[in-house]
């Protein structure tokens, strides 16, 4: 039995939970969210806590299982708390802003690369910690947007400048005055 998979989930207050055959909607104060789960894992909602099952230990049953629970769980989360992801600005000169609901990147480029957040996400800038906020309700659209912000000036060895997760290390390089002198 998946360790991950046998732990019941508690539904908070404030969180609405509807399990219709394997499809589970989840609606609380932040959002809602939908999704379509296998049919080789089963669902249940006894005592506001959802119970997960599997009939045998198929390889393939057996990594859906923990999957399954650790899935609804990010999304009972989402919906009730959300989820943030942090980014540092590391660079002279480099530096976000927003213009509304929209992110400016100044991040080296001959023109500041604006993003849009897509419906669910917002983002949040601090100029003094150089930092800017993801926020959003669904998990995996929050870490995507965040990712794809990295992508627009990812951290370089030489120097370090770039867009990072916070708390990210960076390996350096020595570049060529540390190549080694004789």
């Amino acid at each position: 039995m998946s360790r991950i998979g046998r732990l019941p989930i508690d539904i908070p207050g404030g969180v609405q939970v509807d399990v219709n055959g394997f499809d589970v909607h989840v609606k609380g104060p932040k959002g809602e969210l939908k999704r379509a789960f296998s049919p080789l894992i089963g669902i249940k909602m006894e005592n506001n806590q959802l119970n997960f099952t599997r009939a045998s230990d198929d390889p393939a049953e057996r990594a859906l299982h923990g999957t399954t629970r650790a899935v609804i769980a990010n999304m009972i989360h989402g919906v009730s708390k959300g989820f943030e992801v942090i980014l540092q600005v590391e660079g002279v000169g480099y530096r976000a802003e927003m213009e509304g609901k929209n992110l400016s990147l100044f991040v080296g480029y001959s023109h500041p690369v604006k993003m849009e957040p897509p419906t669910g996400v917002s983002f949040e800038t601090d100029a003094k910690t150089r930092q800017i906020k993801v926020l959003g309700f669904d998990k995996e659209l929050v870490g995507q947007v965040a990712a794809n912000i990295r992508k627009v000036r990812p951290p370089e060895p030489y120097h370090g400048k770039g867009l990072r997760y916070l708390g990210e290390r960076v390996r350096r390089k020595a570049g060529k005055a540390g190549k080694g002198a004789k």
